[in-house]
């Protein structure tokens, strides 16, 4: 199968975002989504702590010359499985850094579909290895349980699958690019598919409260795993994208 998105290139590359703090987009994947195999751009994101160890935020598919690049920003410490869809190379980043720890988010280990060798798993308080740089909050809901992250020196907000912005341009076929309008995950309005938003409909309390915790967190600017990212207004985008609770 052809591409379905056109790739944020160049793949596999560490992309400056701020001071400490790089993306790097990674190969289409395909993923199950209302009975069908739907493609996904994919996305990393590397945290350099002061200490000067790596913090790595779901790991893309791994390469050597991406282990290299990776490499030439300091040495991998901590690999982050953020939620329990976003793990699947965590094994294999692993075994290229066996001295990284692996921190995972509550319930992976049960929901996981491939073994996941987990050292911590995350709650809402921050591990002494990054408390003070990176703050946390959890939102569990049936189908998705996901850690936030915030970076406060950069004012960098990281998120996995809470919200998706895909970009219409960016998707071949109008079938598709229909398909992502319906589920309103597309640009400029993105935000968790409309499958996701549902099963988490009985816990919009808890996801309230940690959307305003977030907000609280006054973000400068978003990371998503999935499309476009929001360089500016982070507070603003997220009463945007979270406005299905409030």
């Amino acid at each position: 199968m052809k591409e379905a998105f056109r790739p944020y290139a160049p793949l596999n590359v560490l992309k400056p975002v701020t001071t400490d703090v790089w993306v790097a987009d990674g190969p289409e994947i395909h993923f199950g989504y209302l009975g069908l195999k739907l493609p996904f751009p994919t996305r990393m994101t590397v945290i350099r702590l002061p200490a000067g160890g790596l913090w790595v935020h779901s790991p893309i598919a791994l390469t050597e010359e991406l282990a290299q690049r990776v490499l030439g920003a300091g040495k991998v410490q901590f690999l982050i499985a953020p939620n329990t869809l976003h793990y699947w190379y965590i094994d294999d980043w692993k075994m290229r850094f066996p001295q990284a720890a692996v921190y995972a988010a509550p319930t992976l280990k049960e929901r996981a579909k491939r073994a996941v060798a987990i050292d911590q798993t995350l709650g809402d308080s921050s591990p002494a290895a990054w408390a003070g740089t990176i703050e946390q909050r959890v939102i569990a809901g049936p189908m998705l349980t996901e850690v936030c992250f915030f970076h406060r020196p950069s004012r960098t907000l990281v998120l996995t699958d809470l919200i998706e912005n895909f970009e219409p341009e960016r998707i071949r076929g109008w079938p598709l690019r229909l398909l992502v309008r319906l589920s309103g995950a597309a640009h400029p309005d993105g935000k968790a598919p409309i499958d996701l938003r549902m099963t988490f409909w009985r816990h919009r309390g808890a996801v309230k409260a940690a959307v305003e915790q977030m907000i609280a967190w006054d973000p400068a600017r978003i990371i998503i795993a999935h499309g476009r990212c929001y360089e500016e207004n982070g507070a603003a985008e997220l009463r945007r994208a979270f406005r299905w609770v409030f």
